[in-house]
């Protein structure tokens, strides 16, 4: 740029490189142009001065990390040098407790071998000692053998002798006798056994006799002050029910259209109604007591109401349903509380209750089995035992007649189940058990309630028997008694309570026919059943004639 009397020459440089000159006009401009270039040196004195610092802060910088890393080399060399002698040191210190340690462990390992060693010498003497003594005691046997080889021996040519005597007497006495050795032999066990048989014949006679005097007084005594005082009454059940209508025209109304209500009523409650031609007369049949008792409430509401379709059917049975469960519970309580037992499971108080919809040959259970807690209270009182526990066990004796018809298994195992499941004691489990023989007794409650059922059951009017068991039973025991050699013939009296045996007299003779009555006793109670018990009576005849002349 150039000044002239013209103005302000500008050379600029074109993008081609020659230079260009401009003019500027007037003052201000150049004023503009000269301020733009001030500006322009300053920024590039200020970015020069700047790279200038940067490249001295950039040296310093470098300088004192070269110091740093100088220093913290210094540092580490000092400390791996410190560290390399806490080493040296600690190795030192370990090598010493190392050494002490094996000291320590080598005194004692050498205390230990002593005194091991002074317990081997201790066992060794030991040993020696005892084979010295079994060396003694072996010599002392070895003697001992052959003495007792030298007096066996000894003993057989005595025994030898004694043979040969024993033998030359037995000849001498067979000759005077005139029997063999076996003769004789058979001679004397017979006279034996004759003689033994008739000892144990009189010492049964005698055992009877004392056992009968004592026994039948005390067992009459406690059964008929039992018996007196517990006198129940007894109802025969049948499967049938009897409902009374008040005219005939009742039958039709119970039939209903096509059948439809009798059908109903029958399968709601699922009995048998027999409609005949008995005036004013409908019969239940069903051989469950509970359900027919429910279809006689049922039927005795219906006709009362006088409405019979099968809606009210339907009602009426569900209501009786209800009567009936109602007087279970009820029952079972009154059982409960007229034995005086306590802490029943409401469940087996029900259980007792529905025994008395049951019947056992046309017996009333539930009655038979307060009769049954009763007895035995009253034996347990007469004998000193528990009454509590034995009324408790009589009253639960026949609890699986409760569900029998209803559930698989005997009344005796239902029982026990059912007593097991709520909790009973074990003196009345194993009482129900054994009321019956499945399991031997072995308490005194549960032989008192085997006593109190026979009693129960064979009380006179107490129980019905069906014709043909009866004559079953009856023919069954001649049979079995008229079985034995030397039995002629066996009568079964008194409604098979007794039976009389006439036997021969040449094969049966005064002492056997007590063996014989017992036999026969043990074989009827192992293959019969009968309430109450068998008198067994053998009947042995023996006539003299002769004439006079």
């Amino acid at each position: 740029m150039v000044f002239s009397g013209f103005g302000v020459v500008r050379t600029d440089v074109a993008f081609s490189g020659a230079y260009a000159p401009t003019v500027y006009p007037n003052i201000y401009e150049q004023e503009v142009y000269s301020r733009n270039m001030e500006w322009y040196i300053w920024a590039i004195i200020v970015a020069v001065v700047a790279v200038l610092f940067f490249f001295i802060g950039f040296i310093y910088r470098k300088k004192v990390a070269e110091r740093e890393i100088k220093s913290a080399e210094a540092e580490a060399t000092r400390i791996i040098n410190e560290a390399i002698k806490g080493g040296e040191n600690k190795k030192r210190e370990m090598l010493v407790e190392a050494k002490e340690e094996i000291h320590k462990n080598r005194t004692e390992y050498e205390k230990e071998v002593k005194e091991r060693r002074a317990d081997l010498q201790k066992q060794e003497r030991r040993l020696q000692q005892k084979e010295e003594s079994l060396d003694k005691k072996l010599d002392a046997f070895e003697r001992k053998e052959d003495d007792l080889h030298k007096r066996q021996a000894a003993v057989a040519a005595t025994q030898e002798e004694v043979n040969l005597i024993k033998k030359s007497q037995l000849e001498m006495l067979e000759k005077i006798s005139g029997l063999s050795q076996e003769d004789a032999k058979n001679q004397l066990l017979k006279s034996l056994e004759n003689e033994c048989r008739h000892e144990a014949a009189l010492k049964i006679k005698e055992i009877e006799a004392q056992t009968k005097d004592n026994a039948d007084q005390l067992a009459r005594e406690i059964i008929s002050i039992a018996i007196q005082r517990c006198a129940a009454d007894h109802a025969a059940e049948a499967t049938v029910s009897v409902v009374a209508l008040p005219n005939d025209e009742m039958k039709g109304r119970i039939i209903g259209r096509e059948g439809r209500n009798i059908r109903t009523l029958e399968a709601i409650t699922g009995v048998d109604l027999i409609i005949d031609d008995t005036p004013e007369t409908i019969t239940v049949s069903s051989f469950d007591p509970v359900r027919r008792e429910v279809a006689r409430l049922a039927l005795e509401k219906l006709i009362a109401d006088g409405r019979i379709h099968p809606t009210r059917i339907e009602d009426l049975v569900e209501k009786a349903r209800k009567e009936v469960d109602r007087v279970i519970k009820q029952e079972g309580e009154r059982a409960t509380f007229e034995t005086g037992i306590n802490g029943l499971h409401p469940e087996l108080i029900k259980l007792l209750g529905r025994q008395k919809y049951r019947t056992s040959y046309g017996q009333n259970v539930l009655n038979h089995s307060i009769e049954v807690a009763h007895i035995a209270g009253l034996l347990a009182s007469e004998l000193g035992v528990d009454v509590t526990l034995a009324k408790r066990a009589g009253l639960l004796h026949d609890l699986g007649k409760s569900v029998d018809h209803e559930m698989e298994g005997s009344h005796v195992q239902l029982g026990v189940e059912l007593a097991k499941k709520y909790n009973e004691c074990p003196d009345v489990i194993h009482a129900i058990e054994a009321h019956h023989n499945d399991v031997e007794p072995h308490t005194v409650i549960a032989c008192l309630v085997q006593a109190a059922d026979a009693i129960s059951a064979a009380r006179p009017g107490a129980r019905r028997e069906n014709v043909e068991n009866y004559i079953r039973r009856l023919e069954k025991l001649e049979e079995l008694t008229g079985s034995y050699p030397g039995v002629e013939k066996s009568y079964a009296i008194q409604a098979g309570r007794e039976v009389r045996i006439m036997v021969k007299p040449e094969e049966v003779s005064e002492d056997n026919m007590v063996l014989l009555a017992r036999e026969l006793a043990h074989k009827i109670e192992a293959e019969l059943e009968y309430p109450g018990q068998i008198k067994v009576n053998v009947i042995r005849e023996t006539k003299a004639t002769e004439y006079a002349k």
